[in-house]
């Protein structure tokens, strides 16, 4: 069992954009942010679309990487042992025999993956947005896109066994 699960951190990370396109859409919060952020359709059109999409998957998929950590509690058995199982006590094994997938779920990981949103990404945001003095509606749209983005991607990361 390996705990760092490449196919799924990517799958995680392009769930950020999945969740953006629909969190976003007009029909959705994408009006409502638009006014909050003072946005305008003249700014949207005139904007390099690739750079930014590529650019968002990117940081998603920083942010898919860092969440193993959160997510699966076994990464801090991982940790212990320096990050080599191999190089590991007979305990080590032990302990990954009895509990290698305990915790192991989706709602699980969309629990760690929520709080992450919740304790991480709202105060970031709701910090930067107050400096920039903008309406708590932006700090809600876009906390909470974070909030249900990670607890999404969390899920993924968790469950992908």
């Amino acid at each position: 069992m390996g705990l760092f699960n490449f196919p799924a951190i990517i799958v995680a990370a392009v769930s950020a954009l999945v969740v953006g396109f629909i969190w976003y859409n007009p029909k959705v919060f994408g009006t409502a942010w638009m006014k909050a952020a003072d946005m305008t359709e003249e700014k949207i059109q005139g904007a390099n679309m690739a750079k930014i999409f590529g650019l968002a998957l990117f940081f998603a998929f920083l942010l898919s990487t860092a969440l193993p950590g959160i997510v699966i509690h076994q990464m801090g058995a991982l940790s212990l042992v320096g990050g080599d199982p191999s190089t590991a006590l007979p305990s080590y094994d032990a302990f990954m025999a009895d509990y290698a997938d305990a915790f192991r779920t989706f709602k699980h990981g969309v629990l760690h993956g929520a709080l992450s949103g919740v304790f991480i990404a709202l105060p970031i945001l709701g910090t930067n947005a107050l400096f920039e003095r903008k309406s708590a509606k932006y700090i809600f749209i876009n906390s909470g896109y974070w909030i249900v983005t990670l607890a999404i991607m969390g899920g993924i990361i968790c469950a992908w066994k």
